[in-house]
């Protein structure tokens, strides 16, 4: 029989909150921050009011949710008992494991949804009947049979791509356009490693409550490669090879910016309300950065 989790086992997790007066930074590492490895990132923006998101359960997928900006609540059902969970903070996130039904609701203006699963997708691994989940729920032998596919697309199955030792020029970082799923319930951009990014994603990490007009970054790394994503708001990223300068706009929610580690890169302009969404290919290491342009042109005259 299935090992069921039930209502008490999602838990509110405390994210880290580093501020400073450039503003605030929340950091979430696989195994560390929450009990999972990131298979897929997705967040869902401009959801009309009085409308809910979700709807569903998953079999086998763990989730971790966090709202970015705004607030919404999070409603949990294990086929006996609710709970519902308000999320209007970016310093801490709702661990939702497998086996629950869980509607996103009362979402509020601006609202901005974080959700960090634990697979890759499967439309199988979807329950979104709730009849079906209740009795699938009484005896795990009844397979439920509707599924839903609303919160993700299928692609073509994840690829162990390997990525080079890092850009050698401003050239090699890629603005690309993201997938975008409009719906009368708002709209939904995903990311899936290996797919969508050409790196594992190890880490999620986002920069809030910055000051209109203040600047982030200033660094660069020498092993990991990250994608930068304009959640709200907007931004200017430069990009300095020791050579060559490259400023590049990050406006939508759907568009991302790679960029390779051996680039020193920094965050400027910002508009009021933005937030820097970051997937990184590595865990937290402080020697993997280079915090000083002198020293970081020591490291690409003698890499």
């Amino acid at each position: 029989m299935t090992d069921f989790k039930i209502v008490s086992d999602c838990k509110l997790l405390n994210l880290p909150k580093i501020g400073d007066e450039r503003g605030n930074l929340s950091i979430i590492e696989q195994l560390k921050q929450i009990p999972f490895e990131i298979k897929r990132v997705h967040w869902i923006y401009d959801v009309p009011g009085g409308l809910d998101r979700g709807g569903h359960a998953y079999k086998q997928t763990e989730e971790f949710i966090v709202a970015l900006s705004g607030s919404f609540d999070v409603e949990i059902d294990d086929g006996t008992n609710k709970q519902v969970f308000l999320l209007n903070r970016s310093y801490y996130g709702l661990y939702v494991p497998n086996g629950m039904w869980r509607t996103m609701t009362n979402f509020s203006t601006n609202s901005l949804a974080l959700v960090l699963s634990s697979t890759d997708y499967d439309e199988q691994d979807y329950v979104s009947d709730y009849e079906e989940y209740k009795l699938w729920r009484k005896d795990d032998t009844i397979i439920p049979t509707t599924y839903d596919a609303k919160t993700s697309i299928k692609v073509n199955a994840p690829s162990n791509v390997l990525v080079d030792s890092g850009g050698r020029s401003v050239f090699d970082c890629s603005l690309c356009e993201l997938n975008k799923m409009h719906d009368k319930e708002g709209n939904l951009t995903y990311m899936y490693e290996n797919v969508h990014v050409p790196f594992p994603i190890n880490r999620v990490f986002y920069s809030y409550d910055i000051p209109g007009g203040e600047d982030r970054g200033a660094h660069a790394h020498k092993k990991c490669h990250q994608f930068l994503i304009a959640a709200s708001g907007s931004f200017e990223v430069t990009l300095d090879d020791g050579t060559n300068k490259r400023t590049v706009l990050l406006n939508r929610p759907f568009w991302g910016l790679h960029v390779p580690p051996g680039i020193w890169a920094s965050e400027q302009g910002f508009s009021s309300g933005s937030i820097c969404l970051v997937l990184a290919s590595e865990g937290y290491s402080e020697d993997d950065y280079i915090r000083t342009y002198d020293d970081y042109l020591n490291f690409i005259q003698n890499r």
